[in-house]
């Protein structure tokens, strides 16, 4: 089973402030022999350099905090994951939660006060809505229980 993977969550240096965020139980899918993970950065496909001031969605956009708009080069991100993800046949995506790009359930609400609101990031919302299964780093159980049944 191929998966999409958020890179920063196999130690690639790709955040918006340059210090991956190696998560140890996605990076162990990389011993699997039933598991390809495909490592994405939807931000850096978007165009954005690392590192990059910090941004955060606001509505159905996406701002840095010095108030730019960066809803284009996320949403062309967005397209760009997408777009490996059905070239790689992916069935799912494991992404770095509260990101804006890659967050599935909640996302920072855009004041950049640390305020977590339910929401999804621009890829995630993406890919949920062509068919791709989206978990973050901390449901690796669901994502595991998923793959047993696939």
């Amino acid at each position: 089973m191929r998966i999409l993977v958020s890179a920063c969550l196999l130690g690639v240096n790709c955040r918006y402030n340059g210090i991956p965020k190696e998560d140890a139980a996605v990076k162990g899918l990389l011993s699997r022999k039933d598991i390809a993970l495909i490592p994405v950065c939807p931000e850096q496909l978007g165009g954005l350099p690392t590192p990059r001031t910090p941004s955060e969605r606001k509505g159905d956009g996406v701002v840095s905090s010095e108030g730019e708009d960066r809803t284009e080069a996320f949403n062309r991100g967005a397209l760009e994951a997408l777009r490996l993800a059905k070239l790689y046949g992916c069935e799912a995506a494991i992404l770095k939660e509260r990101s804006p790009s890659c967050g599935n359930k909640e996302v920072y609400d855009g004041s950049f006060t640390g305020i977590v609101v339910p929401g999804e990031g621009v890829t995630a919302e993406l890919l949920r809505k062509n068919g791709v299964k989206v978990f973050g780093e901390s449901e690796m159980e669901s994502f595991l229980e998923y793959v047993r049944r696939s």
